[in-house]
């Protein structure tokens, strides 16, 4: 199972228990989530199909990518609940994949969490060599079956982050967005959202000036 699947559920069901409801997402405004999107889909996605790079450098500069599209997402939106957890979990990953050219994996913590270390390395990960600098924050951590992945100390920063943010935004105590909504990506403001939050300012200054000068008007 995807951990990111497994924490979002987890966090989903800690936030009903909590007297939390998935609601509340209906109000949260998030500026320039496509940031997000691509971040994820630049992790996920397959690189065997490009042949026209060295499959370790396509892997590292895609995990690099990932994590800068990422971190930003989190800057633009730091109000968010656990955003300074997520960014430094997602700094330290950047970091050990930047100085090894692609995440080191434990040999150990792979059998440990019953897999094989004989697998051939991915684009993106590696196994552990004595030439791997800050080893420690490489993907060194087992999770047995049923998951049965190998994670690193920024994917558990990550990952707590992720699951304190859903908790948080259920239970209704996000703080509001103090940023304007961006003119890019308007697509969707949530259905149930004041019509302000789902027009830019600037696009309503206008609207807003009128109705108030005829509503003066006897």
């Amino acid at each position: 199972m995807s951990p990111i699947l497994l924490i979002l559920v987890l966090a989903v069901v800690v936030g009903f228990a909590a007297g939390g409801t998935l609601r509340n997402f209906e109000a949260l405004r998030v500026n320039w989530w496509v940031l997000a999107f691509a971040g994820v889909a630049l992790q996920t996605m397959p690189l065997s199909w490009i042949d026209m790079v060295p499959p370790r450098l396509l892997g590292t500069g895609a995990l690099l990518a990932s994590y800068a599209l990422l971190l930003a997402f989190i800057a633009v939106n730091r109000w968010i609940p656990g955003a300074r957890v997520m960014a430094l979990g997602l700094l330290l990953n950047m970091l050990v994949v930047g100085l090894n050219a692609g995440m080191p994996v434990s040999a150990s913590a792979i059998e440990a969490a019953g897999g094989s270390a004989d697998r051939p390395a991915s684009t993106k990960h590696h196994l552990e060599t004595q030439d791997d600098m800050l080893v420690f924050l490489g993907d060194v951590i087992p999770v047995p079956e049923p998951v049965g992945i190998v994670v690193s100390v920024g994917d558990v920063l990550l990952y707590a982050g992720m699951a304190w943010f859903v908790i948080q935004v259920m239970r209704g105590r996000s703080r509001e967005n103090p940023r304007p909504l961006a003119v890019w990506f308007l697509t969707y403001r949530g259905k149930h959202a004041p019509s302000h939050w789902r027009v830019p300012t600037r696009y309503r200054s206008r609207g807003h000036a009128e109705a108030g000068s005829s509503g003066s008007e006897p």
